[in-house]
């Protein structure tokens, strides 16, 4: 069975990823959820600026998967 995009998704679930947003703010969580729509929830998130500085830490984070522009391994 060829794989497919929520399966890369998956293998992702309860590991840190990089949550890069349309407006170019980039998250960074474990993450913990997502459903068809990837709207994902991420835990232990932070936010981290363009220089790559943690700018503040947020904690549990629900994102609307339309404000996704890529999901990445931290």
């Amino acid at each position: 069975m060829e794989p497919r995009p929520l399966d890369a998704l998956n293998a992702a679930r309860n590991k840190r990823v990089i949550v890069e947003l349309k407006n170019k703010t980039q998250l960074i969580g474990t993450l913990k959820a997502f459903d068809i729509h990837i709207n994902v929830v991420l835990e232990d998130a932070e936010e981290r600026g363009e220089d790559g500085e943690i700018k503040r830490k947020i904690g549990t984070v629900f994102v609307r998967g339309d404000a996704i522009i890529l999901i990445s391994p931290a």
